[in-house]
This record gives structure tokens, C-alpha cells and sequence, in this order.
């Protein structure tokens, strides 16, 4: 399980990712759609734990 809660990033004054909630449950496929700049990367490196989050947190 993989679990976000209320998770931001911030660079400076710079919000790439702001307050996004998810859970993925076990044997679940998810995937991250949007246009570039809204924050794909930056919410998978954090959740692999290359980023850490201004606020909120991630479980896995």
C-alpha cells in the first residue's frame, strides 16, 4: 500500500505539488496524468524519497 497525505512541495516560493491525497492498495494500478510542469516527477520522487515533502507524508 501506498499511502500520500496531504502532500506539498515547495522550491522557494515555488509550489510544484500542493496538498494531493491518494491511496494505492495492493494489486491496484495507478498512473500520474497531466501536462508538463503539474508535478508528476516531483510526486515520485518524493514518494521514493529522493524529495522531501515541505508538508505532509507518505507511507508505504
Amino acid at each position: 500500500m501506498i499511502q500520500v497525505e496531504h502532500l506539498t512541495k515547495r522550491y522557494g516560493k515555488f509550489t510544484a505539488v500542493d496538498d494531493i491525497s491518494f491511496c494505492v492498495n495492493e494489486g491496484e494500478v495507478f498512473a500520474f496524468l497531466g501536462p508538463n510542469g503539474s508535478g508528476k516527477t516531483t510526486t515520485m520522487k518524493t514518494i521514493v524519497g529522493l524529495n522531501v515533502p515541505t508538508s505532509g507524508r507518505v507511507l508505504v
